[in-house]
């Protein structure tokens, strides 16, 4: 079933990928977290302020993002700690309908290989692939495979 995660805080249910790290420090879980509706609308804003960064193979930081190392820079500065892998930000939010997305909220394509945030408009924001760039693109005919909130 296709859905969307949202990521550790009010979003769609992230899965969240957690290869390559060796610990994760235990956090709230989801319904710990006080609700703060604007917390979609800052991530998409310090998102955005990457767009053109260069994709980069394993890579976490301004210099070079790919995709679920751009989702757990831009979380981060929100408090918010992912794995660097895909397939386990896809497993650690809360699934959504598409229908139901908000912004900050992670899409996933390709099974869970590949991970982009929501933007609104049929829009994510994501590091797409090698030799591209941090890009917003609408998904309005994408195969998706599902919708988190983090």
């Amino acid at each position: 079933m296709g859905g969307v995660w949202r990521p550790l805080a009010p979003l769609l249910g992230v899965a969240i990928v957690l290869a390559a790290c060796a610990t994760v420090p235990e956090r709230p879980s989801v319904s710990e977290r006080p609700a703060d509706l604007d917390h979609g609308q800052r991530v998409v804003a310090i998102a955005k302020k990457h767009v053109g960064a260069p994709y980069r193979w394993g890579g976490s930081s301004p210099s070079g993002f790919d995709c679920s190392g751009f989702v757990r820079y831009v979380y981060g500065q929100v408090g918010v700690e992912l794995p660097h892998n895909a397939a386990q930000q896809y497993r650690l939010g809360t699934p959504v309908a598409r229908d139901q997305l908000e912004p900050g909220d992670l899409v996933f394509f390709d099974g869970d290989g590949h991970v982009a945030m929501y933007v609104g408009n049929d829009s994510v924001i994501h590091a797409p692939t090698s030799g591209d760039h941090v890009r917003i693109q609408r998904i309005d005919h994408a195969p998706i495979q599902g919708y988190g909130r983090v």
